[in-house]
């Protein structure tokens, strides 16, 4: 396949840097100002060496981009929410085109689903969006395989920066603000970690999976799921909770009666209590019990994998 990819982060690169080991070509990249484009395959180390120590990927535009000659647009630039722009209008112009998308950027499949699955539906192009809900972790092909009405619900731990910040306060007693500035300090931490310590990016996680296996009977977006970070808790919480063989992990649910993210006790030793970055997911299903699955959760390389995953997932145009 031939990728282009907009987005120039750690998602994008990664992308531009494995592509080659699963069998395609990258012939574009954007970032937010400057695009290159060479139909033969572009130079990636050149673009990407270019983009350390200029600030751009190339002598052309991010619209050079969108028009050239893929089969896949990757779309990997920063998630916004509301109208989900520009990254659903970029998806847009691809499915126009009757190209193939395989999304990283959570906005559009979390506010606009409906509107996305309606421009699939009209277009040659088929859209997938694995990494948007657990970076190398198999969470939507792995609804997809079992068939969305085999999974009465799902729940789990989907960000890493959170998951960190609370495992490391229950292992050594220390406050919030102590691990999260331990959290910058290794970049876990983002250094706005709003996203991630609201619980708006798990939110939008599990609002994802919630559109996924409700099949177009209802639309999620934020506004639907009832949301609390983590924020606000004490370290004497987890001390608490360790007494009785419990701890603290941001949970998140998506079930019948919609979506939820809230800081909850766990058993101290149960799946649910994973620690550091990693992540989990639990299924329950109708005739297999329940299924979890773990891994990465996030990392330039590890949703890279999920990205180029559904690449070649996806049939030729």
């Amino acid at each position: 396949m031939k990728l282009a990819v907009l987005g120039a982060g750690a998602v994008g690169r990664s992308v531009v840097e494995l592509a080659g080991q699963y069998g395609h070509d990258v012939i574009a990249l954007a970032d937010s100002s400057s695009g290159a484009v060479d139909e033969d395959g572009i130079d990636t180390e050149s673009v990407l060496e270019r983009k350390d120590q200029e600030g751009t990927v190339g002598d052309g535009t991010p619209e050079d981009v969108l028009a050239a000659d893929y089969d896949v647009l990757v779309e990997a630039t920063p998630t916004t929410l509301g109208d989900a722009q520009p990254g659903f209008g970029h998806v847009e112009t691809a499915l126009s085109r009757d190209r193939h998308v395989v999304l990283a950027n959570k906005g559009p499949v979390a506010e606009r689903y409906g509107e996305l699955m309606a421009l699939a539906e009209d277009s040659a192009g088929e859209v997938l969006f694995e990494a948007t809900v657990g970076g190398a972790i198999p969470i939507l092909s792995t609804i997809d395989d079992f068939g969305p009405d085999q999974i009465t619900a799902a729940r789990g731990v989907l960000n890493g920066t959170a998951n960190f910040i609370l495992s490391r306060m229950a292992a050594d007693g220390l406050d919030y603000e102590h691990v999260l500035a331990e959290a910058q300090d290794l970049g876990v931490a983002e250094a706005d970690p709003t996203f991630d310590v609201d619980g708006t990016d798990a939110a939008l996680k599990f609002v994802i999976i919630s559109n996924v296996l409700s099949q177009g009977e209802r639309e999620y977006t934020l506004s639907d799921a009832t949301v609390e970070g983590i924020q606000n808790i004490p370290g004497n919480a987890l001390d608490l909770a360790a007494e009785d063989n419990r701890t603290i992990r941001l949970i998140g649910e998506a079930t019948p009666e919609g979506v939820q993210v809230a800081p909850k006790l766990v058993p101290q030793n149960g799946v649910l209590a994973v620690t550091g970055t990693r992540n989990i997911i639990q299924f329950e299903t109708e005739n297999a019990g329940e299924l979890n699955v773990s891994g990465r959760g996030a990392g330039g390389p590890e949703t890279a994998t999920a990205v180029l995953a559904d690449v070649g997932r996806l049939p030729p145009l």
